[in-house]
Parts: structure tokens; sequence; C-alpha cells
């Protein structure tokens, strides 16, 4: 078998493969006899067909078997001949016909387009220079999270001297029926919470449910907005008739010590809740300054080194990110089917994304194995326990999810590329400069805008 290397590009390489006649020839004899063996033709004791009759009667079949036998064991070959490290499986483009017409008479020849992952060069990666602002902790925003803290705890208390009112919830069931489209299924939903003024709430429901009191029935309309956030109930005109069951008022812990002591029994005052809300709040502002710095590092390596991207792995990628966001509309009650969603563009948004998280990954991969970066079986199984804890499973049931993935040494990339990011910070020089307010609106407006 002679073959011959050709590169298309970075990353598609081309083998040229010639299977010898002799070679094909003793393949195909040996089929053909296979066949003769077994085959009943006509005016032939069975067994006994000569071998040019059996190949005529049976040449497809024969053709087909002869190339299976061939074809895939010359194609593997031919790859580990030339050390490709393929990514999918090789494309293949079968070329002379004669040597499919006239089996063992002439070679077979082929081509394979294989997709390998480029060679990187790496240019400098240590010593990156990047700025770090560490957003301050406020007064208030230590009081934000004590009044989240204290609401959460807040009970719901019965109002019995008065009607309901704004901020109140009330608690009935809803029967509903959509006007102008008679054959809609009609809404019933039983025991449903409302908290009249409440977000998501629309006003109507506001208007007409405010003094009401329990076992009080309303029935009235609402005109949802073509804009709102239930996709169901959007633009359409709903007559309700409610069954009010419950009505009740929030009520909020007093702000003082014996409340903060109901949170944990590591607090005894409010002034150590807050002391401690303080410290989360500001070791959450370090992990985001940390994470800002790696990502400015990553972008810096990326934009520094330009290379060919192999297609099946950025289609790949692209496939999982928009199944992850189909995923996410499900979730939300969005119908992924909706004629308005333009998916085209956000296929090719999301094309970017995968390219720029593969650029990265690969980057680092180079970098790992520059440093000749390993990781340990105890390492693995530490993430493994850490994947547990945080998602509330077992590490058995997160070995039996990575299985599924590649094995337990799937997550062994994950490590070394983070091994690699820790010592791009660690080499990087870091510059401190005080945070500026609007660092913050510039990056809630780009949040928006993505």
């Amino acid at each position: 078998m002679k073959t011959e290397l050709k590169d298309l590009s970075p990353t598609r390489k081309q083998i040229d493969v010639e299977i010898d006649a002799e070679a094909v020839r003793t393949v195909y004899d040996r089929v053909s006899d296979n066949y003769a063996k077994a085959a009943n033709v006509p005016g032939f004791r069975p067994g006994h067909a000569p071998r040019a009759v059996v190949r005529t009667r049976f040449k497809d079949q024969i053709r087909t078997e002869v190339l299976r036998e061939l074809i895939p064991d010359a194609v593997q070959k031919a790859i580990e001949e030339h050390k490709l490290d393929a990514l999918g499986e090789p494309e293949l483009n079968l070329e002379n016909s004669d040597g499919l017409d006239q089996l063992g008479q002439q070679p077979i020849s082929f081509h394979l387009n294989v997709e390998v992952l480029p060679e990187i060069k790496l240019g400098e990666y240590k010593g990156l220079e990047v700025t770090r602002s560490t957003r301050p902790v406020k007064d208030e925003d230590v009081d934000r999270v004590v009044e989240s803290l204290r609401e959460n705890s807040a009970t719901l208390e019965p109002v019995e001297d008065r009607g309901a009112q704004l901020n109140d919830t009330v608690t009935a069931s809803f029967h509903g029926k959509f006007i102008n489209e008679p054959d809609a299924e009609p809404i019933k939903v039983e025991d449903v919470d409302v908290i009249l003024g409440g977000q998501g709430v629309v006003q109507e429901m506001t208007d007409h449910l405010s003094g009401a009191k329990p076992d009080d029935e309303k029935t009235f309309t609402v005109d949802y907005p073509a804009d709102f956030s239930a996709k169901g109930l959007a633009g359409k005109q709903i007559e309700y008739t409610v069954k009010v069951s419950a009505v009740r008022i929030k009520e909020l812990p007093e702000l003082d010590n014996d409340w903060a002591q109901s949170l944990s029994d590591e607090i005894e005052t409010l002034e150590q809740l807050r002391a401690k809300v303080r410290s989360d709040l500001e070791q959450q502002v370090k992990n985001e300054a940390a994470n800002k710095v790696q990502a400015a590092l990553l972008r810096q390596l990326v934009e520094a080194h330009e290379f060919e991207l192999p297609e099946h792995l950025v289609e790949h990628q692209t496939e999982r990110r928009l199944e992850s966001v189909v995923r996410d509309m499900i979730g939300q009650g969005i119908d992924p089917r909706n004629p308005e969603l333009q998916w085209d563009k956000a296929r090719e948004s999301l094309k970017e994304q995968a390219s720029y998280d593969l650029r990265s990954s690969l980057l680092l991969e180079r970098i790992a194995a520059e440093e000749k970066m390993e990781v340990s079986d105890e390492e693995i199984n530490d993430e493994i326990n850490a994947i547990a804890d945080a998602s509330r499973q077992t590490p058995d049931q997160v070995r039996a999810i990575l299985t599924k993935q590649g094995g337990e040494r799937s997550i062994a990339g994950r490590l070394r590329n983070r091994k690699a990011l820790d010592l791009l910070v660690k080499n990087a020089r870091v510059t401190d400069e005080e945070w500026k307010e609007e660092e913050q609106e510039s990056e809630v407006s780009g949040q928006k805008s993505e």
C-alpha cells in the first residue's frame, strides 16, 4: 500500500492511498471462493459453481464485501503511518473506477480528508500586563444583604379586619377562559399566591382583587400586553373567575439580636451578622476582581495567537451551546419553535463564542504541555468530590455522568487548563487601580446588550 500526505491547511490533511492490485486480488479471490462455496447457482451443484460464474452473478455483493474488508484497514494504517490524530470521521473519496470495475487487475485508489488540531507556536505568555480594580464594599451593600435576609425570614399572617390591599398576598383559585379563542384550553389553577402590585402581576389583577376577603368570588377580564413575560398569555384577553381562600400580610422580623441569632448558631448579635455579611461581600468582590484578571489575560493570549480552528470542533461546540440555550428556554416556558426567534443570528453569535472558547482552551492546553503539567488521580478524585458537593450528588453519580463523557480522565483536561490559567496569573504583571463607578455601569449596559 502506498500513501502520500498533503497539507490542505493547518487543520486539514489529505492522504492519497493506493492499494496495490495483488493485495486486492488476494481478498477478491478469497471472497469469491466463499460465495462459490455457499451459493446455489442454477445448472451447478451447490458449492461447485465456477469462480467466474459466481463473480458475474454476485458482482455487486462481492465488490461491496471486498471494499468493506480492504478500505477501513487501509484508512487506519494510512492515518497511523502519518501519525495523525484525526478529529471525527475521515472523509473518503474513491478515485479510479477501473480499479473498482476490474477488481484485482488494477490498484484501488482513494484519498482521505482528515481534520486535525493545528500546531500552535506559543508566543509570550509570561509577564503579561493587566490592571485589577476591586469594587469597594459600602455600608449600603451590607444593608441591602441584611434586608434581603430579613425579607427571607418574613412570615405571612392572616388579615382578618380588612380586605386585601397593595403588597398583600392573596391565595385564590383561578378559572380563566380565552375570549375570542373558544377552542383554547381553559386555565384552571388552584391555590395560587398573588402579591398585589408585585412584579409580574398585571394592574387589572391588582385592581380587581383589592378589597377581596376570604371566600369572595370575583369575575373580571384581563388584557395581557403583547410583551407579557408568559408567552402563552401575551396579547391575550382572558375572563377570570377567582375564588379567594386567604388574604395574608407579610410581617418582617425585628432587626435585632434575637433575629440575628436565629440565622446561625455562630452569630450572637446583629453587629456580628453585619460583620459576617461584610466579610462575605469582600470575598465576593475579591473573587470578581480575580475572575476579571483571568478573563483579561486569557483575551490577551487569544488575541496574540492567530491559528486556524478545526471546523468539526467549532460546529460541535456551537451545537452544544445551542442545545443549552434551547434547554434554558424550555425551562423558562418559551417555545423554541417560535417563528419569531432569529435562530440564524443566534447561531452565528454562539459560533463566535464557541470559537473563542476553543481558542482559549487549545492555548491553555498548549501551555500545559509546554510546562509539562500533569494531573494526578488524587486531583481528579478531589474534583469529582467537589462537583458532587456543589451539585448535591454522590461521587458515584458524578462518575457515572463522566463515564458517558469519556471517563474520569475527561476531567483531567479541565484541571490542566486551570493550572495553565493559574500560571498565567502568577506570572502576570498586575497593577491595582482605583475602582470607578462608571466601570460597573458599563458592565451592566454591556450585559444588557448581549
